[in-house]
């Protein structure tokens, strides 16, 4: 029972950010790079890429760069997030102007 309880208390100390967060390395940067640019590269294929991913990912790069890989992969990710965000922008509009317009 109290390994139960031991690991809900991490979890949710975890899930408020009171626990301290890994340190990330250059593995774990260009693993969250490559899901971003993939991400992108499906973006861009549906015409749909976002400025702030770009940005993003401009600075994953710059902060990999200068050694700073917490802040390289903590980009990388919000640039994944952005990417897919877009995407599903481009496919969730793709169907809603039927939607609205053909009745």
């Amino acid at each position: 029972m109290s390994m139960m309880w031991n690991t809900l208390l991490a979890l949710v100390l975890l899930m408020t950010g009171a626990m301290p967060a890994f340190a990330a390395s250059e593995a774990d940067y260009k693993a969250a790079l490559s899901a971003a640019e993939a991400a992108e590269r499906q973006a861009d294929q549906l015409r749909n890429k976002w400025t702030t991913t770009e940005a993003q990912l401009a600075a994953a790069k710059n902060a990999a760069a200068g050694g700073d890989f917490d802040m390289a992969a903590k980009a990388a990710t919000e640039a994944e997030a952005l990417a897919k965000a877009s995407i599903f922008q481009a496919t969730s509009e793709k169907q809603r102007w039927k939607d609205l317009e053909i009745r």
